[in-house]
């Protein structure tokens, strides 16, 4: 039997177990999904053969760690600096970035979107800015701090911190941070928020499973909102196929990954 899991921290809430066993069931596939709760993101290698595992998908706060700890890199990982999938192949480390893919498919369902407001610049908005990029989207990142913005300004990217932003409509904001997972904190301050979402079309919370305070916000202003559920399922899906060397199609990894919303 193949191991696989998920590291984080929190990881306690995460779906992705369910999601992968009942696909590994499902598709008869010798596999099984636990979860890890990972303190310290340069322990992420160790850790790996550690537990003699076979893949793992990174989640918050380790998805530049899991970047440093790979062999090698799909293209796309590689330029964005972010992974959150990782498979073992004969004793090296191969990294790949599906969250970008992932949310790309899941806000499609969004109409008339061409400017796109991030709140946090972590790994996952590393990974999605870039392919929203490249999909014609303009991207501003908003974030509490300078340092972390860095790699954005390099890229080219419209960026601002909470002491130094001069606010421009936009179509959509989305929460890149863990602000709402395990707390009743806004991902920016409220202030600067009012200001932002009465003009959006739409507002998106990464964070998957609870309404969250962010989300509670949007929704006060009327707005169309979505959280981060299906942007799991289909970054899920992807790094199914990588798990298993593409032997099985996303519709038939989908069949039975979905049931993990309803259980």
């Amino acid at each position: 039997m193949n191991f696989f899991a998920i590291f984080g921290n929190p990881v306690s809430h995460s779906k992705s177990p369910l999601m992968h066993n009942l696909a590994f069931k499902g598709l008869g596939y010798d596999g099984c999904y636990g979860r890890y709760r990972l303190e310290k993101g340069e322990k992420l290698r160790e850790t790996f053969f550690a537990l003699g595992l076979k893949g793992i998908n990174i989640t918050v706060p380790h998805k530049e760690h899991a970047y440093r700890a790979c062999d090698h890199l799909d293209p796309f990982a590689k330029k964005v600096g972010a992974v959150n999938t990782i498979v073992e192949k004969e004793g090296q480390l191969y990294g790949y970035n599906t969250d970008a893919p992932g949310f790309l498919k899941a806000i499609s369902e969004f109409n008339n979107i061409k400017t796109v407001l991030f709140l946090g610049a972590g790994g996952t908005a590393r990974s999605t800015s870039a392919i929203l990029r490249d999909e014609g989207y303009a991207v501003t990142i908003l974030n509490r701090s300078e340092k972390r913005l860095k790699s954005f300004k390099e890229e080219g990217f419209k960026t601002a911190t909470f002491e130094r932003f001069d606010y421009e409509p936009c179509d959509l904001v989305i929460n890149m941070t863990s602000a709402g997972l395990e707390d009743d904190l806004l991902p920016a301050p409220q202030e600067i928020l009012e200001r932002v979402i009465p003009s959006a079309k739409a507002c998106v919370d990464v964070i998957y499973g609870k309404e969250t305070p962010f989300l509670k916000l949007a929704k006060s202003h009327g707005k169309t909102t979505k959280d981060g559920s299906d942007m799991l399922l289909y970054q899920g899906i992807i790094a199914f196929e990588h798990f298993t060397d593409q032997q099985f199609s996303f519709d038939e990894v989908k069949a039975f990954m979905v049931r993990a919303f309803t259980l």
